[in-house]
């Protein structure tokens, strides 16, 4: 090394250049070369027509990766031509920006690859999970690490690793080997090319919008995939977020829709100490199965439930999606819009309520008085619910990662029957009345084909096929165990001697590959509630969309607060009912809120995580090695940190965590920290200084709960 020279490094590496030139050269020039000439230029002059040819075989295989059959592939696209020729047709006009580079194979497999990775992501999504990939999954990119495992075990990661390794080098090959243009690049030209082909795919898309053969309304997102075909769906889901600014949007507009402001008012006709509490609780995948009609069950699944029925108001639950899309029908719930507005299979709690401020029940309660707290017993960042819910106006929000949950589903998810003691810790924590809003999970899938549960407590018959019976007796005796729930949520609330509403709905229907035909209501988008109470209200049997909930609620309690509740309880059936709605929500969410009068109900969250501190008490020894730490509302999300650095640390109950291999000093600082999905910290303890064998606490330094904790993670970053 000490005698090689510059010279010598720059004459190797010209002289290798210099080789692989020549060799490229042989090669254009070689006998086969010259055969395939003439098939070159017939390429080249009609690369349009091959160019559509490769566009269609692109459809084709990503279509078939994504429903992971050539068969359902084929079918598709001979059963709905128009919709497959259309994202053929999207496909194409990507390849016409080939015509403005030398390197056109370089440049047609660059974007082939991109289409491709396109499908075989969606294809292992769906294989992973009931919604297809779309662009809110590359909005949480930076989150793919810690979500990692949830998707990939060991030996498909390395797969994924060598597949991008193998397709990177081979890109640096055809780069290499493609080839250049040998004739005049007509820039202009192309340019023009390209503007006209992206101005004709424009008019088609507006004529198949207009025909029907396309929506841009999404009610579940995956039946959209098989519908619409993954190009529209994905590009949708990238382009058309939020809602279009309508065309008679102004001042004056929304002066005569919210009567000159005066919807954004807050009022009731009861007395401050008549309200009652009110727990509104979301079921995960919760419809009444007796409404199935192609099984039966050996005994009645919701007893609760179905007593409930007879007794208080209640009817079908308008959803606004199927076998998806939880948070979608809990923004309407909770905001009182109307999914049907925003682009097609958007999450507003991934996009815009996710980013400002919203206003809400809470909200609208929290004006009147009422404490305000979600729960939800799985993660805090699960569709961004901490900082949703923080920008929705809580004043807490009780996650899994503050709960002691000892019961999982077969399948791994929490059992619902923790929420009760957690909804009534909520509770306590307030002298006035509260809003409880309550997001369960038991009823999540996956549905196993496979016989989990040994001894069923309910038994599904009628239905021949193994697999499918499996399932849907798994799925009826979770429905069995949210029933137990829901009887004990109301008998804890009856103890507690309040007044009190309790508002039961399902999400959306399960994920079973349901038909209108299967069901009595004959409509996938229904689903069923009913509204519990001990303060006497008359009984109301009527179907209801997701989105009005909340204003009947209210309305039955003779509540006027908050300006979509209070809009819907005016003009409800009224003209220009809709369409004023969706003016109502532009202005809210992306106008200039002419509807508050510049008084916004909410500016900024307060939220704090959690209703309870943990508290450390003592520190011993833990056998040979390590420490035992005691104290109170640990749980499984509970990590210890030593002068700001995470320990190992075993979870062994609420008051008891080991270190097993921590070394503590004189004057360390220990803090104990409930950390969700991507580290984010939702709360911590004091500080702790070890002395002399023992824990002392500095008071006032942990999680300030004066500040919202999103406030306090800002200042942290």
């Amino acid at each position: 090394m000490k005698k090689l020279r510059k010279e010598e490094v720059i004459a190797y590496w010209k002289e290798r250049r210099e080789r692989r030139a020549r060799i490229l050269e042989e090669r254009r020039n070689g006998a086969f070369a010259q055969k395939m000439k003439p098939v070159y230029q017939c390429m080249n002059r009609f690369s349009l027509i091959f160019h559509a040819l490769l566009a269609c075989l692109i459809n084709f295989a990503i279509e078939a990766i994504s429903r992971h059959s050539l068969v359902q592939a084929w079918s598709y696209m001979t059963q709905t031509p128009l919709v497959f020729f259309y994202n053929a047709f999207m496909i194409f006009m990507t390849f016409t920006v080939v015509y403005l580079f030398r390197r056109r194979v370089f440049t047609r497999i660059i974007i082939g690859v991109l289409w491709m990775i396109l499908g075989i992501c969606n294809g292992y999504m769906l294989m992973k999970r009931v919604t297809p990939f779309n662009a809110q999954d590359l909005k949480v990119a930076t989150d793919a690490v810690s979500l990692i495992n949830n998707y990939f075990n060991g030996f498909e990661i390395v797969i994924v690793l060598v597949g991008i390794a193998a397709v990177i080098i081979w890109l640096i090959s055809m780069w290499r080997r493609g080839g250049q243009y040998e004739g005049k690049i007509h820039r202009l030209l192309a340019i023009a090319g390209v503007a006209v082909c992206a101005m004709l795919f424009s008019f088609t898309t507006d004529q198949a919008i207009d025909k029907r053969v396309l929506s841009t309304y999404f009610g579940n997102i995956a039946f959209a995939y098989e519908d619409y075909g993954l190009p529209y769906c994905f590009m949708s889901s990238v382009f058309n977020t939020g809602i279009d600014e309508p065309n008679d949007y102004n001042e004056e507009t929304i002066d005569q829709i919210t009567n000159n402001g005066e919807m954004a008012e807050n009022k009731t006709g009861r007395a401050s100490d008549a309200l009652p509490n009110i727990i509104v609780v979301q079921l995960e995948s919760y419809f009444d199965v007796d409404e199935a009609e192609f099984f039966t069950t050996s005994e009645d699944a919701c007893p609760n439930l179905h007593e409930m029925y007879k007794n208080y108001s209640s009817g079908y639950f308008k959803v606004p999606s199927v076998g998806a899309g939880t948070a979608n029908t809990e923004f309407e719930v909770l905001t009182g819009m109307n999914m049907r507005f925003f682009g097609p299979g958007e999450y507003p709690y991934k996009t815009v309520v996710k980013n400002q401020p919203c206003e809400s029940a809470a909200t609208a309660l929290s004006a009147l008085g009422y404490g305000t707290h979600g729960l939800h017993n799985n993660g805090g960042n699960f569709y961004s619910r901490a900082k949703v819910y923080d920008h929705m106006g809580f004043d807490s929000f009780t996650s899994k990662e503050f709960m002691n949950i000892l019961q999982l589903t077969p399948n791994g998810w929490a059992k619902d029957e923790v929420l009760v003691d957690n909804i009534m810790e909520a509770m306590d924590t307030t002298e006035q009345q509260d809003f409880v809003f309550t997001v369960s999970v038991q009823g999540h899938g996956d549905y196993p084909e496979e016989q989990l549960i040994e001894n069923p407590k309910i038994k599904v018959e009628g239905i021949d096929d193994e697999a499918k019976k499996n399932k849907w007796e798994y799925y009826v005796n979770m429905v069995y165990e949210m029933d137990q729930f829901a009887g004990d949520l109301v008998k804890a609330v009856e103890d507690r001697g309040e007044p009190a509403v309790v508002v039961f709905y399902g999400d959306h229907l399960p994920t079973m590959g349901l038909t209108a035909e299967d069901l009595k209501s004959r409509y996938l988008y229904n689903t069923n509630y009913v509204i519990w109470d001990n303060i006497g209200l008359e009984q109301q049997d009527r179907n209801i969309p997701a989105y009005q909930l909340m204003a009947d609620v209210m309305n039955r309690l003779d509540i006027h607060s908050g300006t979509l509740f209070n809009y819907h309880q005016q003009r409800q059936n009224s003209k220009n009912y809709l369409s004023d709605l969706e003016l109502l929500q532009y202005d809210i969410l992306y106008g200039k809120q002419y509807a508050y009068k510049g008084n916004p109900p909410i500016t900024e969250g307060h939220m704090e995580m959690g209703v309870k501190d943990a508290t450390l008490t003592n520190i011993v020894p833990y056998l040979e090695k390590g420490y035992s730490l005691y104290g109170e509302n640990f749980t499984k999300s509970s990590k210890v940190y030593v002068n700001g650095e995470k320990q190992k640390s075993t979870f062994l109950n609420n008051t008891r965590i080991v270190l097993p291999s921590t070394e503590l000093s004189e004057g360390d600082v220990i803090t104990v920290s409930q950390v969700g999905s991507s580290n984010t910290i939702f709360r911590t303890t004091d500080e702790y200084i070890y002395q002399g064998g023992q824990l002392v606490r500095q008071e006032g330094t942990g999680t300030d709960t004066t500040k919202s904790w999103t406030e306090q993670e800002n200042e942290e970053k």
